[in-house]
């Protein structure tokens, strides 16, 4: 099996993993809590972490059929997959500090902790040029090869 498929198809199993880690941590929280209901951020990992599998399981279907060279492959696989992770985290982090409901009012709170705004902006576009980036390059190596 190629490395980046391998890698894919890895992140692919650690994200369903995390979803449903995290669909019993939602679980806890649902029993114990009066209101029968999860933090936000604990129900967003959850929920993202199975959609994000299933994307990754998407995205090694386009490195399997990329006619690009390896490493333009990888590097367009590992683009999005990264920002996959790193989303994931992010909610993971805020369901345990339970500090926003919503991470992208102002003022941007991480724990006890304010980021500037710039560092939200400057993420969220590198986060929308890495996945829309990485699969638009496959995307076009796909359409390249009909």
């Amino acid at each position: 099996m190629a490395p980046t498929l391998l890698f894919a198809y890895t992140a692919c199993g650690v994200f369903l993993l995390t979803g449903l880690f995290t669909g019993a941590w939602k679980y806890y929280h649902i029993h114990s809590s009066e209101e029968a209901q999860a933090p936000v951020y604990v129900d967003i990992a959850h929920r993202s972490s199975l959609m994000y599998s299933f994307a990754t399981l998407v995205l090694a279907k386009f490195v399997e059929l990329s006619p690009y060279s390896e490493t333009v492959t990888f590097w367009s696989a590992l683009a999005p997959i990264v920002f996959f992770a790193l989303a994931i985290s992010t909610y993971v982090i805020h369901g345990i500090l339970k500090d926003t409901d919503n991470q992208m009012k102002r003022p941007h709170r991480l724990g006890s902790f304010t980021l500037p705004n710039w560092v939200i902006i400057a993420f969220m576009g590198a986060l929308i040029v890495a996945e829309i980036g990485g699969f638009g390059i496959l995307f076009v190596g796909f359409l390249s090869t009909l």
